[in-house]
């Protein structure tokens, strides 16, 4: 069986800065691309950060000079680094993951840890 377990959430002021991590476990053979998605209340699910299994990186416009993507492939952990956070922010942070097990590769998500950004 396979987790991915989020951390770092937290309530912050406009301006402020936090780091979530995202650490897979399980019988993993190898772990492929990974990404951090976001939910706000009574929106869909977007896309917030992606990586690659060779550190290629992508961002929503939203974010695009304020968070950085970054990953442990010896630790199975992804970073978000989020900096001059607004409270259009505020949401829950999900991660998901392409991970490869003995039997198949398929994409797992995270619990979500929630970044509440107060104005």
């Amino acid at each position: 069986q396979v987790q991915l377990v989020e951390s770092g959430g937290d309530l912050v002021q406009a301006g402020g800065s936090l780091r979530l991590s995202c650490e897979a476990s399980g019988a993993i053979v190898s772990v492929n691309d990974m990404g951090w998605y976001r939910q706000a209340p009574g929106k869909q699910r977007e896309l917030v950060a992606s990586i690659t299994s060779g550190s290629s990186t992508h961002y929503a416009d939203s974010v695009k000079g304020r968070f950085t993507i970054s990953r442990d492939s010896a630790k199975n952990t992804v970073y978000l680094q989020m900096s001059s956070l607004k409270p259009e922010d505020t949401a829950v942070y999900y991660c998901k993951a392409f991970i490869s097990l003995s039997y198949g590769s398929q994409f797992y998500w995270g619990q979500g840890t929630q970044v509440t950004v107060s104005s």
